[in-house]
């Protein structure tokens, strides 16, 4: 499951704020990001305590990820797509393959959680969808 040895914080780092710049750059992403992040220093240090808390179990994070995107508006599954999409990118441009491959599995199964929840929470009379990519 976690694995301290799997990376550094260092890497771990390395990998948030590399995704994260391609995610603000996005034409799709970034807009959503940018209305919602206000300070991005902030943001991206909890996104790094997120990822050493799912890659190396530190428990640093502590937070509430499922409620933070349900409540969010207009959200739909090719935004979930193109995120990872991104994330897949970055990783493999990572030096670290080891913690790349985990890191892409755990993004998986993460977007696809909350994507179930975000439908859950909006459309509670339908369905939910499956990820097509997860």
């Amino acid at each position: 499951m976690f694995d301290p040895s799997l990376c550094t914080e260092e890497e771990i780092a390395r990998f948030v704020a590399a995704f994260y710049a391609k995610v603000r750059k996005d034409e799709r992403l970034g807009p959503v990001f940018d209305a919602h992040v206000d300070d991005w220093d902030h943001h991206l240090a909890k996104l790094t305590d997120f990822w050493s808390s799912m890659l190396r179990g530190t428990r640093r994070y502590a937070g509430t990820p499922m409620a933070r995107h349900a409540a969010l508006p207009d959200l739909d599954e090719t935004l979930f797509a193109r995120w990872l999409e991104l994330f897949g990118q970055t990783a493999h441009e990572q030096d670290n393959a080891a913690m790349a491959t985990r890191a892409e599995t755990l993004a998986r199964r993460i977007a696809q959680s909350l994507w179930l929840g975000y439908q859950m929470q909006h459309h509670p009379d339908r369905l939910a969808r499956d990820l097509p990519c997860a």
